[in-house]
């Protein structure tokens, strides 16, 4: 199945539509099969790659996807971080007070060691599974990158009276951006996952994006080596066609968009999703999961993704479910 992923992505035929994420994925079932905690992980690279692939060690699903939580980057800038109960971090204050803070620092000042870690934990996960899973290296989008580490008051206030500094800092984020993805292709994953929570359509509005997040979000994808997969959440129907000349190879959608209208417009790009990771893989049962994976595949989806990261909590005989209709 990694190698059918794989021609999928490189934009070959398959006979088959893949179950798997690129998207984070772990649960505390993976994490308690190997003795794990999630807030250790972060923090260490054998950890952290223990972490990522234990979804598959019970499941089958072929895949990993690191880092473990979308903050690295912002860490990496200066971002002092939280940790919750369930052992994810939360920026804890904002690094710079505004977006001509972030126009004026020097490339060279970019990151800390932590990126290196997850780099380790790439390389990990490669030498333990990587023949028996894709490996999907996640970097926030620009402008989800920005609300964790600008005062976001003064963010929506500059989008407002001076929106070419916004714009400005948010090719310096890509920039910033493409550099940590290629460093994550370099230790070994096989695509890069943009996953631009906040930046998307439904979040920040149709209008926005195409205004701010757009020009940023195709840069950042242009300096990236293919494979590359954006994932926006929440109902982006009206912005399908701005997600179809981002250059991504592939589209990760959530069920709150309509699938159908997707494929009439992303006809040249791949199309994943739309499993809901809430109400079917966390909260639901063999039915749910079983209609809305032939759904998804009936529908005519490429791959079938969960349609965001997966709830911590989510049970492991549910993903087991997901993946043994996929091959009915």
């Amino acid at each position: 199945m990694r190698q059918q992923i794989i021609d999928l992505l490189s934009g070959k035929k398959i006979d088959s539509q893949p179950v798997f994420s690129g998207l984070i994925h772990v649960t505390t079932e993976g994490l308690e099969s190997d003795a794990l905690a999630l807030h250790e992980a972060h923090h260490d690279a054998e950890k952290m790659a223990r972490a990522a692939a234990s979804t598959f060690k019970l499941t089958g699903i072929p895949s990993a996807a690191l880092p473990l939580a979308l903050c690295a980057p912002a860490a990496a800038l200066g971002a002092e971080l939280n940790f919750d109960a369930m052992g994810f971090p939360q920026v804890k204050r904002a690094v710079f007070q505004s977006t001509k803070e972030i126009n004026k620092m020097e490339s060279g000042k970019w990151g800390d060691g932590r990126i290196r870690i997850i780099c380790e934990a790439i390389q990990f996960v490669r030498e333990a599974v990587g023949k028996d899973v894709v490996i999907s290296g996640i970097i926030p989008g620009p402008y989800t990158l920005l609300l964790y580490v600008c005062n976001a008051a003064n963010l929506f206030t500059e989008m407002k009276k001076e929106p070419q500094m916004v714009m400005d800092a948010l090719f310096h984020l890509s920039s910033f951006l493409a550099e940590i993805g290629n460093a994550y292709r370099e230790a070994g994953a096989d695509f890069i996952t943009v996953h631009d929570m906040g930046g998307s359509p439904a979040f920040i509005g149709p209008a926005k994006y195409e205004q701010c997040v757009f020009p940023a979000e195709k840069a950042l994808i242009g300096q990236l080596p293919g494979p590359r997969v954006l994932s926006v959440c929440g109902n982006v129907t009206k912005s399908l066609e701005l997600l179809n000349q981002t250059g991504a190879e592939a589209v990760s959608i959530d069920q709150t968009t309509d699938v159908r209208a997707a494929l009439e417009i992303l006809k040249d790009t791949l199309l994943f999703g739309n499993v809901d990771p809430v109400a079917t893989l966390w909260q639901g049962d063999d039915i749910s999961i079983t209609e809305a994976v032939r759904g998804a595949k009936e529908a005519g989806v490429d791959a079938v993704w969960p349609g965001c990261d997966l709830v911590i909590h989510t049970p492991v005989q549910n993903l087991v479910s997901m993946s043994k209709v996929s091959q009915k």
